[in-house]
C-alpha cells in the first residue's frame, strides 16, 4: 500500500461575502486553523479586511502569511498560506473574535 504525502500549496475557496458579517471572523479563524501546513486560503470579500488581519498577525505571528491576489472596490481577494513551522505569537488576552459590532471596524451595514 503506498500512503500518498500531503500536497503542499493546496488552495480552498473561502467566500465570506455569503456569511452574516458578525459571524465572518469567528468562521475565518476556525477555516485557518483546519489547514494543514502548506495549504492556502483563497479568501474573497466584499470590502478590505485590515482589522481582519491585523487579528491575523496577532493571533497567529508567523505561522498565517497573506497577499492580496485582487484589490478593488467591492472585490477582495486574499491568499492566506499556513506555514506551521513559524513562531506562533501569543493570543491577546481579551480574545479575537469580533463579535459584530464589537468595534472591529470590520462589521459595517
Amino acid at each position: 500500500m503506498t500512503t500518498l504525502a500531503p500536497q503542499l500549496n493546496t488552495s480552498y475557496l473561502f467566500d465570506a461575502r455569503g456569511i452574516a458579517k458578525r459571524f465572518r471572523h469567528a468562521a475565518i479563524f476556525g477555516a485557518l486553523e483546519s489547514l494543514h501546513d502548506g495549504e492556502v486560503m483563497r479568501f474573497v470579500n466584499d470590502h478590505d479586511p485590515l482589522p481582519l488581519l491585523e487579528q491575523v498577525r496577532q493571533r497567529y505571528g508567523q505561522q498565517v502569511s497573506f497577499r492580496y491576489a485582487e484589490r478593488q472596490p467591492e472585490m477582495i481577494v486574499i491568499e492566506f498560506q499556513i506555514s506551521l513551522g513559524q513562531p506562533q505569537e501569543s493570543a491577546p488576552a481579551s480574545g479575537g473574535g469580533c463579535g459584530g459590532g464589537g468595534g472591529c471596524g470590520c462589521s459595517g451595514q
